[in-house]
C-alpha cells in the first residue's frame, strides 16, 4: 500500500504514529466513555451546536477517524452501522482496543480516506472531524464522500477556520495579521517540529467543489472559544484569547442532492 500513497499521506501517517504514543492513545478511554458528541478543540456540546443530523437507525462512515471516539458517539446515538477509516496502523490499534473494550461492533479499516474500499452508495452519513476534512485533498476526499454516500446522505466536517490558517505562520500560532493568501490556497506543509500537511480551501473554493459533487449546503457554523476556554495542551494553532475573538474552527454541513 504504502508506495501507491502521495508522500503527504506518508508523512502524516508517521506524524499520527508519533502522536498516539504521545498523546491520542492516552486519550482514547476518556472520549470513549463520553455519551455526547462534541465539537472542536474546546469540546463544545452537539446539543448546543446542533451540527449533526438525526443518526438513530443510519449507516455512518468517519473519515480519517483516528482512534475511532466520533465513530463510537455515533453508535452510541443509534447509529446501525458506523465504519472508521484510517491510515494509520498505531492509531487503528487503539480505535480496536477501545472498541473491544467497549463492545460497540464498529467496523474499522485501513485505508487512505481518498480512497476508501468501500462500495458506491453504501452510507447515509459521512463524518470527518480534524480527519480527512483537514489531512487530506478536498479536491480527492469531497468527491469520495459523494460516491460514499446514498441520495439524500449527509456530509458533516470540522476543519480550521479560513480565518485561523490566513493568521498563521509556518512556525508558531495563529496571529491579528493576515500572513497568506487566500488566493490559491490548497496545500500547507507545516515546518514546526516534524513537517506534516494539511489541506485547506477558502469557503467559496469549499461550496463551488460540494456543489460539483452533487452537495447542497445546509449549514456553516462557525466556532469561537468558550469565555472560560485555556489554551489546549497539544493543539497550539491558536490560542483561547485569538478563539475568542475569532473563530477558529468551522463546521460544514451538506446533503447529496437527490
Amino acid at each position: 500500500m504504502s508506495s501507491d500513497l502521495p508522500d503527504y499521506v506518508l508523512r502524516n501517517r508517521r506524524h499520527w504514529t508519533i502522536a498516539n504514543a504521545q498523546y491520542t492513545a492516552a486519550r482514547a478511554r476518556e472520549a470513549w466513555s463520553q455519551d455526547q458528541v462534541w465539537w472542536g478543540v474546546w469540546h463544545q456540546p452537539d446539543e448546543e451546536i446542533q451540527a449533526l443530523p438525526e443518526v438513530r437507525d443510519r449507516d455512518a462512515i468517519e473519515l480519517g477517524c483516528g482512534t475511532a471516539y466520533f465513530s463510537a458517539w455515533l453508535k452510541k446515538r443509534g447509529a446501525r452501522r458506523v465504519v472508521g477509516v484510517d491510515i494509520t496502523p498505531a492509531q487503528l490499534e487503539t480505535a480496536r482496543r477501545m472498541n473491544a473494550e467497549f463492545e460497540l461492533g464498529l467496523e474499522l479499516i485501513e485505508a487512505n480516506a481518498e480512497e476508501v474500499p468501500v462500495p458506491d452508495a453504501s452510507f447515509d452519513l459521512a463524518v470527518s472531524e480534524y480527519g480527512a476534512s483537514i489531512w487530506c485533498d478536498p479536491y480527492r476526499w469531497v468527491p469520495e464522500a459523494a460516491r460514499l454516500l446514498r441520495p439524500g446522505g449527509e456530509l458533516v466536517f470540522l476543519r480550521n477556520s479560513t480565518l485561523a490558517i490566513l493568521c498563521s505562520p509556518d512556525n508558531g500560532s495563529a496571529g491579528d495579521r493576515l500572513l497568506r493568501q487566500q488566493r490559491g490556497l490548497h496545500r500547507i506543509d507545516w515546518q514546526e517540529g516534524e513537517t506534516t500537511t494539511e489541506f485547506h480551501i477558502g469557503a467559496g473554493d469549499m461550496v463551488q467543489l460540494l456543489r460539483q459533487m452533487g452537495f447542497e449546503l445546509l449549514n456553516l457554523i462557525e466556532l469561537f472559544a468558550p469565555d472560560e476556554a485555556v489554551d489546549h495542551p497539544y493543539y497550539t494553532g491558536f490560542s483561547a484569547d485569538w478563539a475568542r475573538r475569532w473563530p477558529a474552527e468551522e463546521i460544514w454541513r451538506a446533503r447529496k442532492r437527490i
